[in-house]
């Protein structure tokens, strides 16, 4: 390429002063042409030290800016980004993420070379403790997170969502931005409107990043809880689920509820364990299997990381759909234009 494409870099953050200077140093150190980037880190107020930290990076590299986003959400800190990237291809990357050196680089050959509108690469999810490597290892195995291939397949193909994906400007002029009123999902939402409208998702090995996962389950709880109660909103907009492995830990939770219930009423609880036994023999099996190639130590957490995972998915959906039964289908909206700049310091 002559003149490879401008790309921008969109980091929506609050409160990463644990991670953020290692994911700006993974950004900023980048092998595409410095002079084609420009990083864009939209701040949700931050109460920590991620401000004073990402001002520092920004007095040192002319290329990143900070952004204020008062609503303090994903979503409206993406859309933010977005209005004033001036990039040809716009990139997503978490505060408590790395990418790798060679990330952009390798998004634009694909992009160049890939009959997609989006592409990105599988993430590597790790743990800084015991209990975060843990959770980690059930967040990269297809028992924990279903056919989610961008969590845990090396293998090139096209799939129905991914993180950190790379996209081409026009895909927003197109499909419009993120949905602001999705706390959660807003990622999700976004690409199965881009699939929908006939784009392409494509997932490439050679394109690598680390995350770092919640460190208890507590954490983890509370995350997955919210993907499953935002995921309900998500679907009514669409009137279907992106993926059969939207419905399986609801459609558990409901089983293992109602032959609870049943069998309070009943003499016999066969029901229950029906559907308790099975799930608890393939979980198990599946951390023996994990924790041969990870650490047998692991083995006694992987099930609770496993059911943490399923059950507060499940519980988070059963709650969104009170919830949300009685809202209508709203279309997805961003910021007005007159909105786009936000304050900005550098």
């Amino acid at each position: 390429m002559d003149k490879p494409p401008l790309v921008t870099i969109i980091m929506p953050v609050r409160n990463e002063g644990r991670h953020i200077a290692r994911a700006l140093e993974a950004v900023l150190n980048q092998d595409y042409p410095r002079e084609r980037m420009e990083i864009l880190v939209v701040d949700g107020m931050s109460s920590d030290d991620t401000r004073p930290l990402v001002q520092a990076f920004a007095t040192r590299d002319p290329r990143l800016r900070l952004l204020d986003n008062p609503e303090r959400i994903v979503p409206t800190a993406l859309n933010r980004g977005i209005y004033a990237a001036r990039g040809e291809v716009i990139i997503r990357v978490d505060g408590h993420a790395e990418i790798a050196r060679d990330y952009v680089r390798r998004c634009i050959e694909g992009l160049a070379q890939v009959d997609a509108e989006c592409i990105g690469g599988p993430i590597a999810t790790v743990g800084e403790t015991w209990i975060a490597r843990g959770i980690a290892i059930a967040q990269s195995s297809p028992f924990g997170v279903g056919n989610a291939a961008f969590r845990y397949s090396n293998r090139a193909q096209y799939v129905d969502t991914l993180a950190f994906g790379a996209y081409r400007r026009r895909v927003f002029d197109r499909i419009g931005v993120f949905d602001e009123e999705l706390i959660r999902n807003q990622d999700d939402e976004f690409n199965f409107r881009l699939v929908q409208a006939g784009g392409k998702i494509w997932l490439a090995p050679s394109i690598r990043s680390t995350y770092y996962s919640r460190a208890s389950l507590r954490g983890l709880g509370k995350q997955y809880f919210e993907y499953g109660f935002w995921k309900v909103r998500v679907i009514q907009k669409h009137g279907r689920p992106a993926s059969w492995r939207h419905v399986v830990p609801v459609t558990f939770v409901l089983a293992l509820t109602a032959s609870l219930v049943v069998s309070l009423f009943t003499p016999f609880s066969f029901g229950f364990f029906a559907v308790l036994l099975p799930y608890l023999a393939a979980s198990l099996a599946m951390s023996v299997w994990l924790g041969a190639r990870h650490g047998w130590s692991y083995v006694a957490l992987l099930p609770l990381a496993f059911g943490t995972l399923h059950i507060a998915y499940g519980m988070g959906f059963l709650v969104g759909l009170f919830h949300f039964g009685l809202r209508r289908n709203a279309r997805p909206v961003g910021l007005r234009r007159d909105e786009r700049l936000g304050t900005t310091s550098r």
